[in-house]
């Protein structure tokens, strides 16, 4: 046995765990490994490390993760280095999606709005569409929910509201790896930029507790409602009891504040305000909760 030649180099990957706000750009969608490295999208690649998008259920239900790979608009980073990149994840599988007890089934039409129905007879007037004006729709698979809520956010210059809009993926192609739909409209005619949240995910492990850098893959803010989140503490308990006690007048984004710190919101650590450093001091608990199969970790 011969073994020569020079010792690979290996650089640490410094990376600062981030939580908060911040102004979202798209900058890749499911990169291969040469795509991945020239934008630096993430850690080091080993030599033989492959990027592998699609994989499939115990059930044998095809499954696809979508990486989404954005940047803070409004970082200042070093001369040549890229402004900081976070990845979204979403995870498909080609499986109907219904309730616990199969009594109802999620519908998508052809704007990515989702109702949930017992029957097509009794989906709700503002989901198929006025007299005239009807739309398309079908029921949803596993994880199209969410992938449509960003679609909704991230494609801010697509008027949803025009009889004639449209926002439908080829879900057969999508469920092959072909993400081009997706691909096309980075730096396309409809893209914007909007607000994500960063968070921290805490796992237990063997070794003890690890954090990861995330970013909540249900819920986006427009990019103006930044204001708010600088003006109003939402994440003081007293100012939430205000929330829900407008009820029904609350505006949209304090809405979606509720349902980030309601029951079913994020789990994640996170703060509503303009992104900053983490501090695990700051926190009175870190959650040790494992991975759910929509997590990261997919």
């Amino acid at each position: 046995m011969a073994i020569g030649g020079q010792q690979r180099e290996i650089k640490e990957f410094n990376y600062v765990l981030k939580v908060g706000l911040f102004e979202a750009n798209v900058v890749a969608i499911n990169p291969d490994k040469e795509e991945y490295e020239k934008k630096k999208l993430g850690r080091p690649l080993e030599e033989n490390e492959e990027l592998e998008y699609l994989s499939e259920s115990e059930e044998g239900n095809q499954k696809l993760r979508i990486d989404v790979y954005v940047e803070d608009v409004n970082d200042k980073p070093e001369e040549g280095e890229n402004k900081r990149r976070y990845k979204i994840a979403y995870f498909l599988e080609n499986k109907e999606r219904e309730n616990k007890d199969a009594t109802k089934k999620q519908y998508i039409n052809s704007v990515g709005v989702t109702a949930w129905a017992d029957s097509p007879n009794n989906l709700p007037e503002w989901f198929v569409g006025e007299a005239g004006h009807e739309r398309d729709y079908r029921v949803a698979n596993s994880g199209e929910e969410e992938l449509y809520t960003f679609l909704t956010s991230w494609l801010g210059k697509l008027d949803l509201r025009g009889p004639d809009a449209e926002l439908e993926l080829d879900w057969k192609k999508l469920m092959k790896g072909n993400v081009k739909e997706l691909k096309d409209q980075i730096d396309g005619d409809f893209n914007s930029t909007f607000l994500a949240l960063a968070t921290v995910r805490v796992k237990e492990s063997p070794e003890g507790i690890k954090e990861y850098q995330s970013v909540y893959n249900k819920v986006f803010f427009p990019v103006y409602t930044m204001r708010n989140f600088r003006l109003v503490d939402y994440d003081n308990d007293e100012q939430l009891k205000k929330l829900e006690e407008k009820g029904k007048k609350a505006k949209f984004w304090e809405k979606l504040v509720l349902q980030l710190k309601g029951e079913y919101g994020c789990r994640d650590l996170f703060v509503l305000k303009p992104l900053m450093d983490y501090d695990a001091e700051s926190f009175v608990a870190a959650s040790s909760e494992p991975m759910a199969e929509d997590d990261a970790s997919y």
